[in-house]
């Protein structure tokens, strides 16, 4: 016997029909590119996602090709995403931190039709355009006023190019498990790979996201996504934001800590998201020209592990909770997200931090486990390490084009390329890259936990630990810091700061100061290339 209930499929279109419908008047607030700062509402932004979907249908564009984006986070870049889901495409956002080379790869291995993109990025696209034979056309993120001078002979403006067509317009029904977005890997293990989002996925994914153990958020709230909206499916914000509800605060192209600031002290923003090297820019700037958070609550960090002098600088300094996140392109992308349960709600002080400083909980939809190299499942005692893996609905099943197959198990397992383990309330946390675990004497040292506690003396802007060669140990920690301007911290300093906080075999056998750290397009500390710079070093006594 079947249940008695309508088919309502899970279309991306139905967010934005429901926040225009229910929360026509909330604002939408974005810094454009051009300067001034913009304001719209969620009733023009649906009317406008209309009149995009009807503009690619006189384009020849149906269901399943894909249409590609090159922007920041901005009003145009979000109607965008919805215009390209309501005629039945997909989405298909591209990191401009890459080489051009690797977006020329995307590009043409997604066959993209068409490129929407932001003016910040168009000598990018004019390097690259001839490399891609399925571009057809290119279309800028601008008005009339502000068009360039360009290359491209298939160049538009993007107003001129939407007014010719009006909102008259009924989206695309298609299955809920037809594709809506696309996005690669940033591909420093390889070629990158495609994940491919459904309709179905996107909107239980931002379902999921809005539960109050998640990001909690509502009507009452106004969300700046600072994560921008090509790094893991934009962290879902532009669609669990309308599904909310939530007034939407865009920050276009200023990601520096002073800009960041202005637009949270001015739009009096209640939660915002982003990696922690952004935070770092925020507290900086603070730390420098002072100012205040007043209306802030909560500040959602994923990307990469979140160092625990951030989470209490700013509960301590601001009274703003940290949301510490963990999760991947591959997973939509919210893995965990650590609130506290009943369990450690008391907890204070250090013990609080401790907590605080995990990756956290899973939501329901993300299963998780814990597994050694032969697929046993590892105890949860908040101690024993393993091979972390998921699934859940939202949880890539494979690769396009079947890349990558290896990474999926028995039973649809993604095995996440992390090290972590689980405590016996369902906190996991990461210990480290499988590839970036430093092996000693046969046991296993924390690069991430190591950077983190490191990060927390005051003459430290940032830092990373990679394992370097020993004859006996096999590898031993190189810590490697950049000081904070007009600081010189000395090698000594920094250890004994470290002392008793861990292990002491776990101590770093030598500091090297640098004046900047690479990192991947996604803003995480690049191991790859770290390892290559050192790899004529030696250890102090060798």
């Amino acid at each position: 016997m079947l249940g008695l209930m309508q088919e309502w499929p899970l279309l991306c279109h139905k967010v934005i029909d429901h926040a225009g419908l229910y929360h026509g008047e909330r604002e939408v607030v974005s810094r454009s590119v051009e300067g001034p700062i913009h304001r719209t509402n969620y009733r023009m932004l649906r009317q406008r996602s209309l009149q995009f979907s009807k503009r690619l249908e006189i384009e020849g564009v149906g269901i399943g090709d894909r249409i590609a984006t090159m922007a920041w986070n901005t009003w145009r870049h979000v109607e965008a995403w919805y215009g390209i889901t309501g005629v039945g495409a997909i989405y298909h956002t591209l990191n401009p931190r890459l080489f051009p080379q690797q977006i020329a790869w995307i590009m043409n291995d997604a066959e993209d039709r068409m490129l929407f993109v932001d003016l910040t990025f168009l000598p990018i696209v004019e390097a690259i355009a001839p490399l891609v034979p399925s571009l057809e056309k290119v279309v800028i993120l601008c008005d009339g006023s502000a068009m360039p001078e360009t290359t491209l002979a298939n160049a538009v403006a993007y107003e001129a190019w939407l007014a010719e067509a009006d909102s008259d317009y009924r989206w695309k029904e298609v299955d809920e498990r037809t594709a809506a977005g696309m996005c690669y890997t940033s591909g420093t293990t390889g070629e990158p790979k495609g994940v491919v989002y459904s309709h179905r996925s996107n909107v239980l994914h931002s379902m999921v996201a809005l539960q109050p153990d998640m990001m909690g958020l509502s009507s009452r709230d106004s969300i700046m996504p600072v994560v921008p909206l090509f790094h893991a499916n934009g962290w879902s914000l532009a669609f669990a934001a309308p599904m909310a509800g939530a007034r939407m605060v865009l920050p276009g192209p200023g990601m520096d800590g002073k800009s960041i600031y202005e637009m949270l002290k001015n739009e009096r923003v209640t939660v915002t998201a982003a990696v922690p090297t952004i935070w770092l820019m925020l507290l900086q700037h603070l730390e420098k020209d002072g100012g205040d958070l007043p209306d802030l609550k909560r500040v959602v960090i994923g990307g990469a592990a979140a160092p625990r002098s951030i989470i209490a600088a700013f509960k301590d300094r601001y009274n703003v909770d940290v949301l510490h996140a963990w999760g991947m392109t591959e997973m939509s992308p919210l893995g965990t997200i650590c609130s506290l349960k009943p369990e450690y709600d008391a907890l204070e002080g250090e013990a609080r931090l401790d907590v605080l400083s995990k990756q956290g909980h899973p939501p329901f939809t993300v299963e998780m486990t814990v597994t050694d190299d032969a697929g046993n499942a590892q105890p949860w005692d908040g101690k024993t390490f393993g091979r972390l893996k998921v699934r859940g609905p939202a949880v890539s099943s494979s690769y396009y084009k079947g890349r990558g197959a290896e990474q999926f198990h028995n039973g649809n397992w993604f095995d996440t390329g992390d090290v972590a383990h689980m405590d016996e309330h369902g906190y996991m946390q990461i210990t480290d890259r499988s590839k970036d675990v430093i092996k000693s004497g046969g046991e296993w040292i924390s690069s991430i936990e190591l950077e983190n506690l490191a990060v927390g003396h005051p003459h430290v802007a940032e830092a990373a630990v990679i394992g370097v060669s020993h004859p006996k140990w096999d590898e031993r920690p190189l810590l490697i810091v950049v000081p904070k301007s007009e600081c010189e911290p000395c090698r000594d300093d920094i250890l004994d700061f470290m002392k008793g906080k861990i292990a002491n075999w776990w101590m770093p056998d030598d500091v090297v100061f640098v004046d900047e750290i690479p990192h991947t397009s996604t803003g995480k500390i690049l191991k790859t290339e770290l390892r290559q710079r050192m790899k004529d070093y030696t250890l102090p006594g060798l």
